[in-house]
């Protein structure tokens, strides 16, 4: 519990500057602070609508009490007004991010599935033909555009085979409910998180397979096997047990970081994620949003990691001794 409350006030300091490194940024960059938080061109506006949009945004108020309302709206989720759309962002995040969940969750999984099980096999063939091949294959992968896999898997099944929509998460115009609307959500879903997946693999591959490496030189291996322990056995009970830490550690961090990755996926297929929030965004100046999608994808990293260390205790009985 002690190492647990030391952790958790690295998290607190780590989240209030991140916090106020968001606040003081556009505030800090050349030129007129206005044109970055209201999204506004300043050249085209009368002194009047400069007024009022400084009143708006409250950058006639002191900056310690800007600051101070930042805080308040942030621990009360009140992120502002889009710009472009007059909407609150709080709600079009609430929107977009569960797409995001659905296409990253789902690849994470996946990718950590067949990473674990395709890396902890080639470590145990280690220097072998095969173990060879999966490494020169997943260095091949891991080489791959993400926009340039995602255009090719549209170009495959979604145009020359036509198994699969392109683009967007539900089907245009559709009053589709119950199990249709399930498999259609589906369906706009497959390429996207077919997408992730193949690029987060050979991440996924390579953590695995050199932390087994590493266990499988350690005493405890041959102990188990002198007391005849099957193969199998001392794979997936000792080896893959106890290189298993790194790999979480690597996961945590690929979820938090799918979070602004996904960008160019979501935006190849038009999906209405929280990355494809960040395009529309950015490409319309509406720059509260983006501030705030910002915001979304610290809170994610300190998320995950906090996840991570409390994982490591269940996956290593070391750890719970220390």
């Amino acid at each position: 519990m002690r190492r647990l409350g030391q952790r958790l006030n690295q998290y607190l300091v780590v989240f209030v500057v991140a916090v106020s490194l968001n606040f003081m940024l556009p505030r800090l960059m050349p030129g007129n602070p206005l044109a970055l938080l209201a999204g506004v061109d300043v050249g085209l506006m009368t002194p009047e609508q400069r007024a009022e949009v400084i009143e708006q945004v409250g950058l006639n108020a002191p900056l310690f009490d800007q600051f101070v309302d930042y805080w308040k709206a942030v621990l009360t989720g009140d992120l502002g007004f889009s710009f472009r759309s007059g909407r609150p962002i709080s709600e079009m995040i609430g929107e977009r991010l569960p797409w995001t969940l659905l296409i990253t969750g789902a690849s994470l999984l996946l990718s950590a599935v067949i990473g674990i099980v395709v890396g902890s096999f080639s470590a145990w063939k280690r220097g072998k033909k095969s173990d060879l091949t999966l490494l020169t294959g997943m260095i091949s992968l891991q080489s791959l555009p993400s926009f340039w896999l995602g255009m090719l898997l549209i170009s495959v099944f979604a145009v020359q085979l036509g198994w699969l929509p392109s683009f967007g998460a539900v089907t245009p115009a559709s009053d589709l409910t119950g199990w249709a609307n399930v498999r259609d959500i589906a369906e706009h879903a497959v390429l996207p998180i077919v997408t992730l997946t193949v690029l987060s693999i050979p991440g996924v591959y390579m953590t695995m397979r050199y932390s087994m490496l590493e266990v499988l030189g350690d005493d405890f291996i041959r102990t188990a096997r002198a007391k005849g322990a099957s193969e199998t056995r001392v794979l997936f009970g000792h080896v893959a047990r106890n290189a298993i830490a790194p790999v979480v550690t690597f996961l945590a961090i690929r979820f938090a970081f799918a979070f602004g990755g996904s960008v160019i996926i979501e935006t190849v297929f038009s999906y209405p994620g929280l990355g494809r929030l960040v395009f529309e965004s950015v490409s319309g100046r509406d720059y509260p949003v983006m501030q705030a999608a910002f915001l979304v994808f610290t809170v994610a990293v300190l998320l995950a990691n906090l996840l991570a260390d409390l994982l490591y205790p269940l996956l290593d009985p070391r750890m719970r001794e220390a």
